[in-house]
């Protein structure tokens, strides 16, 4: 644990306790631990002077910050309306089975996260699922296990 708060406050350091700088601080803990912990909520809340409810305020304001575990490896599903309409119930489905999670739950082994959201921006290539940043556009079951299978 006190590994994890110097880290902490190395990052605070970096941005010299300035207040205005929340945001960022918690975008870099967010990227260090795929979360934001709550000994790190506290300790930016002790270090800053920032009520801690405050904090839990833009934490859960903003859909980048998650306040439980993430995998690490992160799978969307997209369910926008071109997407829906192409089958993307039947793709969550197949994501579903393949990962033996839902939508909003992180496998045990803390591999995979998996989510739906409402538009990637690529509908012509709906339905689609992104692996890490790579999309994929109307993958088969045999393409879903084989992506999965590829994440270390």
């Amino acid at each position: 644990m006190a590994q994890k708060l110097s880290k902490i406050d190395r990052i605070i350091a970096k941005y010299q306790a300035d207040k205005s700088a929340l945001i960022q601080m918690l975008l870099e803990i967010q990227r260090e631990n795929r979360w934001l912990p709550k000994p790190a909520v506290v300790r930016l809340s002790q270090r800053l002077g920032i009520p801690i409810n405050q904090i839990y305020h833009i934490a859960t304001f903003y859909k980048a910050f998650s306040l439980t575990p993430q995998g690490r490896h992160s799978i969307s599903v997209c369910l926008g309306t071109a997407c829906h309409v192409r089958g993307a119930p039947r793709l969550l489905d197949r994501v579903t089975d393949a990962l033996h999670i839902g939508p909003g739950e992180t496998s045990t082994d803390m591999k995979f996260t998996l989510s739906t959201v409402n538009c990637l921006g690529c509908c012509a290539l709906g339905p689609v699922i992104v692996v890490d940043g790579e999309y994929y556009g109307n993958p088969s079951l045999k393409e879903i296990e084989r992506v999965i299978a590829s994440c270390d």
